[in-house]
């Protein structure tokens, strides 16, 4: 049976399993709707005797080109209160129970690398690629990642990321454990359900426990470091070079930037 979350979500339970699908074409971009939705269909799904384990998963190309800093209409195109809305919408992820394997076909970008590290294990098709691009567009990192990445990367390979906004192959990622297990395309959904099926198949009490004692405090983390991070957001968007980066990235060319 499926079961719609507003306009860009679906929930499909397969035994043990629910599939959660983001169909926002054409980039997948977060907002804080849609990470509302997608915090109610877990939330629900943590209620639920049948669901043990989610796979997140996405249509189209990319996996999540983050938040749409840009277009007028965009997550930040009133100013700075709808980003402080959407990491609200982030703790609450981070607080989910059951466990999330996410399956990463495309691009994992600024916010969509954030929602990647919600999940336990990423499992991701060698087309997949990881980018914390915020420098580029002369902005700070959000989502939680100057708290999240460092913990899964450790800092060096996290600072190599924040600082060079690089985007990082599958192959790569993997060696550096920022992926589980990687997959060809057309068995990447398959093989995330697979690893999913995996963990739901324990006893789920005993999981549920051991995961609250790996993540202890996580969420209370991304809460804290969400704040800083929008603190920080908020004195970039008020510069030229924050306007100058908006402007390359729409000419998709490098920034020319100049520290003001």
């Amino acid at each position: 049976m499926k079961t719609a979350y507003g306009d860009h979500l679906t929930v499909t339970l397969d035994g043990h399993v629910a599939t959660v699908t983001i169909d926002r074409p054409p980039n997948n971009h977060v907002s804080v709707e849609l990470m509302a939705d997608l915090a109610d269909a877990l939330e629900n799904l943590d209620n639920s005797n049948d669901c043990r384990a989610v796979v997140l998963a996405s249509a189209g190309k990319a996996f999540c080109a983050g938040a749409d800093l840009v277009a007028p209409d965009g997550i930040a195109g009133k100013g700075m209160g709808g980003i402080n809305a959407l990491y609200d919408q982030a703790v609450r992820l981070f607080s989910v129970e059951t466990p999330i394997v996410a399956a990463v076909q495309g691009a994992a970008v600024g916010a969509g690398l954030g929602l990647a590290l919600v999940a336990d294990f990423r499992v991701a098709a060698p087309e997949a690629r990881f980018a914390a691009n915020f420098v580029k567009l002369g902005f700070h990192p959000g989502f939680g990642l100057t708290h999240t990445l460092p913990r899964l990367i450790g800092q060096q390979r996290a600072n190599l990321m924040f600082l060079t906004g690089r985007r990082v192959k599958a192959e790569d990622a993997l060696a550096w454990g920022l992926v589980d297990e990687i997959a060809p395309l057309g068995d990447l959904l398959g093989a995330a359900q697979a690893l999913a099926a995996e963990i739901a198949e324990n006893a789920p009490l005993a999981v549920t426990a051991t995961r609250k004692t790996l993540r202890q405090g996580l969420a209370h983390a991304v809460r804290a470091q969400t704040n800083h991070e929008h603190a920080e957001q908020t004195i970039l968007r008020a510069t030229e070079d924050f306007a100058e980066g908006v402007r390359a990235v729409q000419e998709r060319r490098p920034g020319r930037f100049t520290g003001r």
